[in-house]
């Protein structure tokens, strides 16, 4: 029985969130493939995690047995996301771009479960996951774009996540989300259609590929 873990990053709800949609569509499809399954579903928006403090990082660097009260409940966070992230068969993260990264409660994720000798390291314990990132983004930041020296979500996490983490990594990448909004961008809407649809296909397809993966 194969888990899904869903970390969920958008300030905005579901229905006006780009990024959200696409990982509702990722789990739709993994969660009718199989139905058996389980999800473990993180929304860093609506339960946003502590930043990683002097505490918490000192007791990752530390003998358990001679923590303080202090660091016993600071690690104890971190060792609960580091066992999620290692019980996943599957991993979908939605990443929009905020201020050309990703936003602050994802970053507070990935310094929190980042933990040296366990899930980073020689030997990463969930080494080999497939993780999708959904990096949805306002505009275009694609090679060749004027704006693609700013793009700093994908090459970010593709370091942090695959060479960090050890993680399979994968994007999905709706682009121009502002163009409906934007009477400027007016003219992109049928460029922004067609990436939105691609994305939700893209979601529907690789979560039923994973799930015939595992079941192999």
């Amino acid at each position: 029985m194969a888990t899904l873990l869903l970390i969920d990053s958008s300030l905005s709800p579901e229905g006006g969130s780009a990024s959200r949609s696409v990982t509702a569509a990722f789990r739709k499809a993994w969660e009718e493939q199989h139905p058996d399954g389980t999800v473990i579903h993180r929304d860093l928006a609506a339960d946003p995690l502590p930043h990683l403090d002097g505490i918490g990082a000192s007791a990752g660097f530390s003998d358990p047995a001679g923590h303080t009260p202090e660091q016993q409940a600071a690690f104890a966070l971190r060792v609960k996301l580091a066992e999620e992230l290692e019980q996943a068969d599957a991993i979908v993260i939605g990443a929009p771009m905020y201020n050309f990264t990703i936003p602050s409660t994802l970053k507070a994720w990935l310094d929190q479960v980042i933990i040296m000798g366990r899930t980073s390291g020689g030997q990463p314990s969930a080494k080999g996951t497939p993780v999708t990132v959904v990096a949805s983004r306002g505009g275009s930041y694609a090679p060749g774009t004027p704006r693609e020296p700013f793009e700093y979500v994908q090459n970010y996490l593709e370091a942090v996540l695959g060479g960090g983490l050890g993680l399979e990594v994968d994007f999905i990448v709706p682009e121009l989300t502002m163009a409906p909004n934007n009477p400027a961008m007016a003219e992109l809407i049928p460029l922004y259609e067609t990436s939105r649809d691609k994305a939700h296909e893209d979601a529907a397809a690789k979560a039923k590929a994973l799930v015939a993966r595992f079941a192999a």
